[in-house]
């Protein structure tokens, strides 16, 4: 496979080529990751466009990033992702599929899915096959490097199915690592079948390291262990600005050809500037990936090449 382009150290907001003429999408774009790099990209000229839960919400953070439109997108919820989806009409240079749920109480999605792998993966899962039509350059999928302690067990579909559905003990941070893990899958099972069918975007996954956003602030409510988690996180991980780079370079560094992992150079790969790097062996697995696939289709009723926009 062709390599990558060269990514010199210590890339920042200032390596961003003009994006004047580029479309963008981002998904939990009112805080955190998806705010910085929604500043970082209409600093640079690009129109963007952001997805939050309520108009509130959205035009604050239109006020707050300069983005030019909003979109109110309920990731928990397969009816919301329709009616968004049914409303894209232009095509997005590129899309990041950003919003998420980190470690919180055990809870369902309106759908009946686990709240963390229903919104972190099967939600955005259902909105990309619905609008992949639209898309023509990237797509950039925010995960983390709790992917590696996601597992999905036995790997059959069965098992998959169990976890997707909050079926049997949760736990919070193991639930976390299954949907940052199923979004690395998918993002490397994209690639193949973009590949093999002729899908326009690149999937690239990111991930910003230990950073101080809205999520783990959120998270600290659940128990003690996430309570001290967020107290030291205060004082020493980076801020969403700099774990928004890794992001922002996947999504206009020139020159990337196929599927990559972009995340922190420093502190295993906890802070830092971005480089190319690797998820866990298991986010390669082609069976798992497979069969993963199939029930995200399954669950959410979308099928990536029978979808209205494929």
């Amino acid at each position: 496979m062709k390599s990558q382009p060269h990514l010199a150290s210590g890339w920042n907001t200032s390596k961003i080529p003009d994006q004047k003429g580029k479309r963008y999408l981002i998904t939990g774009g009112n805080s955190g990751l998806g705010f910085e790099c929604a500043k970082a990209l209409v600093a640079k000229g690009a129109h963007v466009t952001i997805t939050t839960r309520s108009e509130i919400k959205g035009v604050a953070a239109m006020l707050g990033t300069g983005a030019q439109a909003y979109l109110e997108l309920d990731l928990a919820n397969l009816a919301s992702i329709r009616k968004v989806a049914a409303t894209i009409a232009e095509p997005f240079n590129v899309v990041f599929l950003n919003a998420g749920l980190m470690v919180p109480p055990f809870s369902r999605t309106v759908d009946g899915f686990e709240s963390q792998i229903g919104t972190n993966f099967l939600g955005h899962f259902a909105f990309a096959g619905l609008i992949e039509k639209y898309v023509t350059d990237r797509w950039v999928v925010t995960t983390s490097f709790a992917h590696r302690i996601g597992n999905f067990g036995d790997q059959t579909k069965a098992e998959i199915r169990d976890r997707c559905n909050g079926v049997g003990r949760y736990s919070p941070w193991a639930s976390y690592g299954d949907s940052k893990l199923a979004d690395l899958i998918f993002v490397n099972e994209l690639e193949r079948r973009r590949v093999a069918r002729g899908y326009g975007a690149i999937p690239l996954a990111a991930h910003p390291g230990w950073s101080h956003t809205n999520l783990m602030k959120a998270q600290a409510t659940t128990n003690l262990v996430s309570r001290l988690s967020e107290a030291v996180a205060g004082k020493i991980a980076q801020s969403p600005a700099q774990g928004s780079l890794p992001l922002l370079c996947a999504a206009t560094l020139p020159g990337i050809t196929h599927t990559a992992l972009l995340g922190p150079d420093k502190y295993f790969e906890l802070k830092g500037s971005p480089k190319f790097t690797h998820g866990k062996a298991l986010a390669y697995d082609q069976g798992l990936a497979t069969n993963l696939w199939q029930v995200a289709e399954e669950l959410t009723g979308v099928a990536w090449d029978n979808s209205p926009h494929a």
